[in-house]
């Protein structure tokens, strides 16, 4: 009877939208974590452009997927969250079709004697634009259709849920891959996408309640974007921080090319990719809980140090001399997945700890920016990295090192200021 009580009261605790939006995240998440894992190789591979381009085009999407929410928030609140879900995955769908439409040979006359570098610029930002009213519209609908007993624990399914479809999607993508082509794992992105804009017009119901903090309008936003970079502390807190995520993207930059190049151009990349979701579902609350009496400053130098022994592993196993395969790949992932899910909890934290009294929420909206920043920077970095050195002088050792040093350089950094903080 207890057991009863307990379901039907986290039944009422979460509004049918709830479960709409995260279930639509999850498409959504399955989406682009497909196309995410394939990207970097079939703008080289497929579309022959040189690791520096690829890097570039991934650069230009990655970073506007985490920077525009900042802004795109404020117009999901001003015209409602089923016009936002709406909106953003017409254009993804659109957007995922156009992406995978430059690689297949019906739709080849369409890019005959254009400069096709150009063309997916446009496209990628164009796919970007709808991407970033997501995570505002589906963190807003948790906010309005939880209680204040359920919203810890509404968050908690949206980060999980967030997981399973990053878990999935690479799943999905390599069988496409591997039955039909790597350029339709875009098509099962568009389809994702498409199945999840009826899903909107059909199903999801805006939240009735209202929210009792409204984001403030576009205006507004610029104006704290300005102050929270007018304050130097914070600001380099998120460039240290940055450092962090450009080690975790050179995953879907330099990994797929690695395991193309040196291992096999058949091996499921994909898979390997999808290793560290699969760590966050089955480890997060176990590590959490061995974790939960570390300081935070301590843990966020954990991620760090991780993230450095995670690319170590495969420079001196290079240099050993001891061969590379698969597996050794995945144990590099792991590494670094379990010291992310360390500092992961405690970054919100620590934002909260460093921003002005009574401007926490203000310094929280732009946690993403060092997500933005890393890939921005990422793309464009690995690629150049790759080519001079893997592909060029055949040092791919060389790669690993400076990756694995990038996040030595963040873990220093971050002790020094840790100490400057104490003071």
């Amino acid at each position: 009877m207890e057991h009863t009580g307990t379901m039907q009261k986290l039944k009422s605790g979460f509004q049918h939208s709830f479960w709409v939006a995260n279930g639509m995240e999850l498409f959504e998440r399955l989406a682009y974590y497909g196309q995410a894992t394939i990207l970097s190789v079939f703008l080289r591979d497929h579309l022959k452009f040189t690791e520096v381009e690829a890097g570039q085009l991934s650069s230009i999407f990655g970073g506007l997927i985490y920077f525009l929410p900042i802004f795109a928030g404020a117009l999901a609140d001003k015209f409602g969250f089923k016009k936002a879900f709406s909106f953003a995955f017409f254009i993804l769908a659109i957007g995922y079709f156009l992406i995978g439409s430059t690689g297949m040979a019906a739709f080849s006359g369409w890019y005959t004697d254009t400069n096709l570098f150009l063309v997916l610029s446009i496209i990628l930002i164009f796919t970007a634009i709808g991407g970033s009213f997501i995570k505002p519209s589906v963190l807003g609908t948790v906010a309005l259709t939880t209680t204040p007993e359920t919203k810890s624990l509404g968050y908690a399914i949206y980060y999980w849920l967030v997981n399973i479809g990053a878990a999935i999607g690479p799943l999905l993508a390599y069988f496409v891959r591997d039955s039909f082509g790597i350029e339709f794992v875009y098509l099962v992105s568009a389809a994702s996408c498409t199945l999840m804009f009826f899903t909107t017009l059909f199903i999801f119901k805006e939240p009735a309640a209202k929210v009792a903090e409204k984001r403030e309008d576009i205006i507004t936003v610029a104006k704290n974007l300005v102050t929270v970079v007018k304050n130097i502390k914070f600001m380099f807190f998120l460039m240290l921080f940055a450092l962090y995520w450009l080690v975790f993207w050179e995953f879907f930059i330099v990994i797929p090319f690695y395991v193309s190049d040196y291992i096999s151009p058949d091996a499921p990349i994909e898979l390997i990719l999808s290793v560290g979701a699969w760590t966050i579902i089955l480890l997060q609350i176990p590590i959490n809980r061995f974790t939960k009496n570390i300081p935070t400053p301590t843990a966020i130098m954990i991620g760090f140090v991780f993230a450095a022994l995670s690319w170590f592993l495969l420079y001196f196993a290079q240099i050993a001399g001891v061969t590379i395969g698969i597996g050794l790949i995945v144990a590099t992932i792991f590494v670094f997945s379990v010291g992310e899910q360390t500092q992961a909890p405690r970054f919100y934290e620590y934002l909260a700890d460093l921003a002005p009294k009574g401007q926490a929420a203000l310094f929280q909206g732009f946690a993403f920016l060092p997500i933005a920043i890393a890939w921005l920077l990422g793309g464009t970095f690995g690629g150049w990295l790759y080519q001079t050195f893997a592909t060029t002088a055949k040092q791919p050792e060389i790669v690993f090192l400076v990756i694995g040093l990038v996040g030595v350089l963040g873990a220093i950094l971050m002790f020094v200021y840790n100490t400057f903080m104490k003071k």
